[in-house]
């Protein structure tokens, strides 16, 4: 068991499905605050939790109460305000002895279609999702790199994930799954990035952090196999083709790579999917 003392730990948007999985991971060895946004029973009577809607409080407030040592974000919603929120996180980052984990996308480099994407490359979206995370990244690339750490992600699966989740319903209302048969990605999963991020946090990491599986994959052919390992029959697939030619999106790590026991590939992420 680790010193509760070493870090305060704030997760912004701890109700979602990759901040409650943070939480559940850190919380046996930090001491560690969250936000929610949908007030439920459960997140009212956590002590450790704060309301927090990003559209009409200011995040100010909950980082003079909790006065965290490392701030990760996982917000979502409104990019207005959630760029508005960060500005003021950078702020308190900046003048405390804190640092901040991103949790972006793997759509900052959306507008790139021959290849996969590595750490350093530069950063191009065509689509509003990427130019957003691109916004935050850059605004906290100006801190001291010692102050945050920006974590791409890859689509992420996991069990009662709203991806699963999405295809369990399609399967049992009948209707079209959609599927991109050029489109070649990598993924993960909530339990392994969670791992991840805890280990980011004790060796005291910093910068860009693409935490995909090492391997790629066909998006159509990922899809498939999970739905094969959920029904025995052949549902109805919407075929999508952005383009005649395979295009990527994909994040792979070149620079900041992980230990091989924290590393995952697309085949573990279909197991831990469909438990």
């Amino acid at each position: 068991m680790l010193d509760k003392k070493k870090h305060k730990i704030l997760v912004l948007g701890v109700n979602g499905f990759i901040g409650n999985a943070i939480y559940k991971e850190l919380y046996p060895y930090f001491r560690v605050f969250g936000t929610y946004s949908t007030p439920n029973k459960a997140s009212e009577k956590n002590k450790q939790f704060f309301h927090y809607n990003h559209e009409e409080d200011d995040v100010v407030e909950i980082l003079e109460a909790t006065k965290p040592s490392i701030i990760i974000s996982s917000l979502r919603g409104n990019f207005a305000t959630q760029t508005i929120a960060h500005r003021h996180i950078t702020e308190y980052v900046k003048h405390h002895n804190c640092k901040i984990i991103f949790i972006s996308s793997a759509n900052v480099f959306d507008a790139y279609k021959n290849y996969p994407s590595y750490e350093l490359d530069k950063t191009l979206s065509s689509s509003i999702y990427g130019h957003f995370k691109i916004k935050i990244e850059n605004m906290l690339m100006r801190l001291p790199k010692s102050k945050w750490a920006i974590l791409r992600l890859p689509m992420v699966f996991g069990t009662g994930s709203p991806r699963i989740e999405e295809i369990r319903t399609q399967l049992k209302e009948k209707t079209p799954i959609e599927v991109f048969p050029n489109l070649i990605i990598n993924v993960t999963t909530d339990y392994k990035l969670s791992q991840q991020i805890h280990y980011i946090i004790n060796r005291n990491k910093t910068g860009i952090f693409h935490l995909g599986s090492t391997d790629l994959i066909h998006h159509d052919e990922f899809i498939k196999e999970i739905v094969g390992s959920l029904v025995l029959y052949n549902p109805v697939y919407k075929q999508v083709y952005t383009t005649n030619d395979d295009r990527y999106l994909a994040v792979l790590p070149k620079d900041n790579l992980l230990p091989k026991n924290l590393q995952i590939q697309s085949k573990d992420v279909l197991k831990m999917s469909i438990l």
